[in-house]
Protein backbone atom coordinates (compact mmCIF):
# COMPACT_ATOMS: atom_id res chain seq x y z
CA UNK A 1 0.00 0.00 0.00
CA UNK A 2 1.35 3.41 -0.98
CA UNK A 3 1.09 6.08 1.72
CA UNK A 4 2.66 9.01 -0.11
CA UNK A 5 0.69 10.44 -3.00
CA UNK A 6 3.23 13.07 -4.08
CA UNK A 7 6.97 13.65 -3.99
CA UNK A 8 8.58 17.07 -4.01
CA UNK A 9 11.92 17.05 -5.79
CA UNK A 10 15.12 18.60 -4.53
CA UNK A 11 18.24 18.90 -6.68
CA UNK A 12 21.34 18.21 -4.56
CA UNK A 13 24.99 17.48 -5.16
CA UNK A 14 25.08 14.71 -2.55
CA UNK A 15 22.20 12.57 -1.37
CA UNK A 16 21.75 13.16 2.39
CA UNK A 17 22.22 10.24 4.77
CA UNK A 18 18.77 10.83 6.29
CA UNK A 19 16.04 11.05 3.68
CA UNK A 20 12.92 13.04 4.45
CA UNK A 21 9.69 11.26 3.51
CA UNK A 22 8.02 12.87 0.53
CA UNK A 23 11.23 14.24 -0.99
CA UNK A 24 12.87 12.92 -4.15
CA UNK A 25 16.55 13.88 -4.00
CA UNK A 26 18.22 14.19 -7.40
CA UNK A 27 21.97 14.36 -7.93
CA UNK A 28 22.70 15.20 -11.54
CA UNK A 29 26.44 15.07 -10.78
CA UNK A 30 26.15 11.44 -9.73
CA UNK A 31 23.33 10.58 -12.14
CA UNK A 32 20.93 9.22 -9.57
CA UNK A 33 17.91 9.89 -7.40
CA UNK A 34 16.98 8.63 -3.96
CA UNK A 35 13.91 8.78 -1.77
CA UNK A 36 12.35 7.15 1.25
CA UNK A 37 10.07 4.32 0.09
CA UNK A 38 6.61 5.63 -0.73
CA UNK A 39 4.89 2.88 1.25
CA UNK A 40 6.13 4.52 4.45
CA UNK A 41 8.46 1.70 5.54
CA UNK A 42 11.37 4.17 5.71
CA UNK A 43 13.74 2.18 3.50
CA UNK A 44 16.03 4.12 1.16
CA UNK A 45 15.29 3.65 -2.56
CA UNK A 46 18.07 4.53 -5.03
CA UNK A 47 17.36 4.87 -8.74
CA UNK A 48 20.49 5.35 -10.89
CA UNK A 49 20.08 7.08 -14.25
CA UNK A 50 21.75 4.86 -16.82
CA UNK A 51 20.87 3.63 -20.30
CA UNK A 52 19.62 0.36 -18.74
CA UNK A 53 18.15 1.60 -15.44
CA UNK A 54 15.91 4.60 -14.79
CA UNK A 55 15.24 7.67 -16.90
CA UNK A 56 14.37 10.99 -15.28
CA UNK A 57 12.24 13.65 -16.93
CA UNK A 58 12.06 17.20 -15.61
CA UNK A 59 9.39 19.42 -17.17
CA UNK A 60 10.53 22.56 -15.35
CA UNK A 61 8.14 21.94 -12.46
CA UNK A 62 7.90 18.23 -11.74
CA UNK A 63 9.95 15.03 -12.00
CA UNK A 64 8.99 11.71 -13.54
CA UNK A 65 10.96 8.45 -13.28
CA UNK A 66 10.58 5.53 -15.67
CA UNK A 67 10.29 2.58 -15.49
CA UNK A 68 8.33 1.78 -12.36
CA UNK A 69 10.06 1.31 -9.03
CA UNK A 70 9.72 -2.27 -7.82
CA UNK A 71 11.18 -2.71 -4.34
CA UNK A 72 11.41 -6.50 -4.61
CA UNK A 73 14.32 -6.81 -2.17
CA UNK A 74 12.52 -4.84 0.56
CA UNK A 75 10.08 -6.42 2.99
CA UNK A 76 7.30 -4.11 1.72
CA UNK A 77 7.73 -5.19 -1.94
CA UNK A 78 6.06 -1.92 -2.95
CA UNK A 79 5.69 -1.10 -6.64
CA UNK A 80 4.91 2.35 -8.01
CA UNK A 81 5.57 4.93 -10.69
CA UNK A 82 6.62 8.53 -10.11
CA UNK A 83 4.77 10.57 -12.74
CA UNK A 84 5.08 14.38 -12.62
CA UNK A 85 5.63 14.24 -8.87
CA UNK A 86 2.65 11.97 -8.27
CA UNK A 87 3.13 8.49 -6.82
CA UNK A 88 0.96 5.97 -8.66
CA UNK A 89 0.62 2.50 -7.18
CA UNK A 90 1.49 -0.11 -9.80
CA UNK A 91 0.33 -3.26 -8.03
CA UNK A 92 2.20 -6.30 -6.74
CA UNK A 93 4.23 -8.69 -8.86
CA UNK A 94 4.61 -12.42 -8.39
CA UNK A 95 8.02 -13.97 -7.78
CA UNK A 96 7.84 -15.29 -11.35
CA UNK A 97 7.28 -11.76 -12.74
CA UNK A 98 10.16 -10.40 -10.64
CA UNK A 99 12.50 -13.16 -11.86
CA UNK A 100 11.52 -12.49 -15.49
CA UNK A 101 12.19 -8.76 -15.05
CA UNK A 102 15.59 -9.46 -13.49
CA UNK A 103 16.49 -11.65 -16.49
CA UNK A 104 15.31 -8.93 -18.89
CA UNK A 105 17.34 -6.32 -16.98
CA UNK A 106 20.49 -8.47 -17.01
CA UNK A 107 20.09 -9.09 -20.74
CA UNK A 108 19.63 -5.33 -21.39
CA UNK A 109 22.79 -4.57 -19.41
CA UNK A 110 24.68 -7.29 -21.28
CA UNK A 111 23.59 -5.87 -24.66
CA UNK A 112 24.43 -2.31 -23.67
CA UNK A 113 27.79 -3.03 -22.04
CA UNK A 114 28.85 -5.54 -24.70
CA UNK A 115 28.71 -8.76 -22.70
CA UNK A 116 25.94 -10.50 -24.67
CA UNK A 117 28.19 -13.24 -26.12
CA UNK A 118 29.54 -14.39 -22.75
CA UNK A 119 26.04 -14.45 -21.25
CA UNK A 120 24.62 -16.47 -24.11
CA UNK A 121 27.47 -18.98 -23.96
CA UNK A 122 27.18 -19.37 -20.18
CA UNK A 123 23.46 -20.05 -20.44
CA UNK A 124 22.67 -17.86 -17.44
CA UNK A 125 22.73 -14.09 -17.16
CA UNK A 126 25.98 -12.95 -15.51
CA UNK A 127 28.23 -10.06 -16.44
CA UNK A 128 31.80 -10.71 -17.53
CA UNK A 129 34.86 -8.77 -16.33
CA UNK A 130 34.56 -6.11 -19.05
CA UNK A 131 31.29 -4.86 -17.53
CA UNK A 132 32.55 -4.98 -13.95
CA UNK A 133 34.42 -1.63 -13.86
CA UNK A 134 31.33 0.26 -15.05
CA UNK A 135 29.08 -1.38 -12.47
CA UNK A 136 31.76 -1.03 -9.78
CA UNK A 137 32.16 2.68 -10.64
CA UNK A 138 28.45 3.34 -10.24
CA UNK A 139 28.31 1.46 -6.95
CA UNK A 140 31.37 3.31 -5.68
CA UNK A 141 29.81 6.67 -6.58
CA UNK A 142 26.54 5.72 -4.87
CA UNK A 143 28.46 4.64 -1.75
CA UNK A 144 30.46 7.89 -1.74
CA UNK A 145 27.48 10.24 -1.89
CA UNK A 146 25.43 8.28 0.64
CA UNK A 147 28.24 8.42 3.20
CA UNK A 148 29.22 12.07 2.77
CA UNK A 149 28.35 14.49 5.56
CA UNK A 150 25.34 16.66 4.87
CA UNK A 151 26.26 20.23 3.93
Amino acid sequence: MIRLERLQHQFVQYIPQQLSPGVLYISMEYGTAAHSCCCGCGEQVVTPFTPTDWKMTYDGETISLWPSIGNWTLACRSHYVIDRGRVLEAGPWTDKQVAAERRRDQAAKARHYGTQKSIESAGAPRPDDSAQPKVQGLLSRVRRWTTRPRR
